[in-house]
């Protein structure tokens, strides 16, 4: 019996080998990368789960004069219910814009969804 010698590898995983060693082109760890989460590590987290701004929101519920602190969980639960509440109107509205033939929501989708969803009575008169 012949004994093969074992192949070289394929330059494919050459060049992933060197990428894994390569400190650079890791991917950043989830606590930031020091092996310690802190308050700062929670904070960054949040914000990249959400997708309005958070500083922006924070602002927002300051201008109301009966606010005057708001934790970060806090402001990240509004900015969450903000995105769920948006993604849901926009859904029903966008059913009445198919309905129409269109791919693009007008003003009057939104009064319709609004109108036609019980959830949305709150809304109405809202847009006028």
């Amino acid at each position: 019996m012949a004994a093969t010698a074992p192949a070289a590898p394929a330059e494919s995983e050459v060049d992933r080998s060197r990428a894994e060693d390569d400190p650079r082109s890791a991917e950043p760890e989830e606590d930031g990368g020091n092996g310690q989460a802190g308050p700062t590590a929670g904070a960054q987290q949040q914000h990249r789960l959400a997708k309005l701004p958070l500083s922006r929101i924070k602002a927002l519920m300051k201008a109301d004069p009966d606010v005057s602190l708001a934790s970060q969980e806090s402001v990240f639960i509004i900015a969450k219910a903000t995105e769920l509440f948006v993604e849901m109107i926009a859904k029903d509205a966008l059913v009445y814009a198919q309905q129409g033939k269109r791919k693009t929501l007008q003003r009057k989708d939104l009064d319709n969804a609004i109108e036609a969803i019980d959830e949305f009575a709150f809304l109405e008169g809202t847009l006028d």
